[in-house]
C-alpha cells in the first residue's frame, strides 16, 4: 500500500501549503475513466456527471502536477509521455483501494450498489431473468441494470461493470470467468421439413435452403459450425434470407423459410412442442464456452457479488 501512502502525503503536503485540496482519489478515477472510454463526453455520460465537471477535474489534475496528461484534439484524446505514467499508477492504486475497500465491505456490510451487465439476449431470457426474484431477496440493496443484446460491447467505453460472452475471448485485458458451455444445434420446422425433406449429411446441405445469422460485429453471416469424422469443421452457407437478431432468427425457423442453426437454450422450448426438430444432431459441433468478463481495476462489491451469484447458477443453468 505504500502508493496509497504516497498519496496521502502529498495531499497533507498540498495543505499544508495552502493550495486548493483536491479529491486526489476522484481526480484518478475520472482520469482513468477519460482515458478508458477514450472521450470526455462518454465518461462523463458513464460517471453521471455533467461535462463540464469532467473536463475541470482533469484540469486541476494536470494543474497540480504540473504537466499535461493528454493530448487533445477535436476528433481524439491521446496520453502524454508523463500521462501514460500517470495513467498506469492510477490503475495499480484505484485497484488496491477498491480492492481494500471491497474485503472490509464484505465483513461489515450487506453489498450494495449498481452493477451494469451486459449479456446475449438468449442467455439473459433463459438464465438471468428467472432468477432476479431469487438475487432480489438476496441481495436487496443491489441494483442492477441489465442489457440483453446480441450486439457486442466495449466494457470500457461504454462504462459495463461485466458482461456474460459465448465462445473464445479475445480480450486478455479481462478476468475471465468460466460459467458452462452452450451446446449449438441446427434445426428446422415440420413444414419446412415435409417440402422439402430432412438433410442426412452436412454435404446434403447444398440442396436446403438456409437462414444465416448476420454477426453485429462484423457485418457478416455466421459460418455453420459441424463435427464430421470427429473434426470440427465451418461451412458458409448461401441463403435467400439474414437475419441479425435471436427472435427474429427464430421466427424465420417457425414460419418453414429455412434451416437454422443456434443455441439449444434458444429452441428448447420449440423442440419440446414439436414447432421445431432437429437435424443433423450426429453432427453436432463441440459446444463452445460461456464466460463472465470483467474490468481488473473496477471491481465493487456489488459486481463481485453479481458475478459470484451468476458462477454460482451457472453451476446448473449452464453445465450442459
Amino acid at each position: 500500500m505504500g502508493n496509497i501512502e504516497a498519496v496521502i502525503g502529498q495531499i497533507r503536503q498540498a495543505d499544508s501549503a495552502r493550495r486548493p485540496l483536491m479529491d486526489k482519489l476522484q481526480a484518478m478515477a475520472t482520469f482513468v475513466r477519460v482515458v478508458e472510454a477514450r472521450s470526455f463526453s462518454k465518461a462523463a455520460e458513464t460517471l453521471s456527471m455533467p461535462r463540464s465537471s469532467v473536463t475541470t477535474i482533469v484540469k486541476n489534475l494536470e494543474a497540480h502536477l504540473g504537466t499535461p496528461l493528454l493530448r487533445r484534439s477535436t476528433r481524439s484524446l491521446s496520453l502524454t509521455e508523463a500521462g501514460a505514467r500517470y495513467f498506469a499508477s492510477c490503475q495499480i492504486i484505484l485497484a488496491e483501494v477498491a480492492s481494500a475497500e471491497s474485503q472490509l465491505s464484505a465483513t461489515t456490510t450487506a453489498p450494495r450498489g449498481r452493477v451494469r451487465v451486459d449479456m446475449p439476449g438468449v442467455i439473459g431470457r433463459s438464465v438471468i431473468l428467472p432468477r432476479l426474484h431469487e438475487f432480489e431477496t438476496r441481495y436487496p440493496d443491489i441494483e442492477l441494470v441489465l442489457g440483453l443484446s446480441d450486439r457486442p460491447s466495449d466494457l470500457i467505453y461504454e462504462g459495463i461493470d461485466c458482461a456474460i460472452r459465448t465462445g473464445a475471448l479475445a480480450d486478455s485485458t479481462l478476468v475471465a470467468r468460466r460459467l458452462g458451455q452452450l451446446t449449438w444445434l441446427t434445426c428446422a420446422s415440420p413444414r419446412y421439413l415435409k417440402r422439402y425433406g430432412e438433410p442426412d449429411s452436412v454435404a446434403a446441405l447444398g440442396a436446403h435452403h438456409v437462414i444465416n445469422y448476420v454477426s453485429n460485429a462484423t457485418g457478416r453471416p455466421l459460418e455453420w459450425r459441424f463435427s464430421v469424422d470427429g473434426e470440427d469443421v465451418t461451412v458458409t452457407m448461401r441463403s435467400r434470407f439474414s437475419v441479425n437478431e435471436t427472435e427474429a432468427y427464430v421466427q424465420c425457423g417457425l414460419e418453414g423459410l429455412g434451416l437454422i442453426q443456434l443455441s439449444e437454450f434458444a429452441v428448447s422450448p420449440f423442440l419440446r412442442s414439436g414447432r421445431l426438430k432437429e437435424v443433423l444432431a450426429q453432427a453436432r459441433c463441440a459446444p463452445v464456452p460461456v464466460s463472465i468478463v470483467y474490468p481488473q481495476g473496477r471491481v465493487t462489491v456489488a459486481i463481485r457479488t453479481f458475478v459470484d451469484w451468476i458462477v454460482e447458477i451457472a453451476k446448473t443453468d449452464l453445465a450442459r
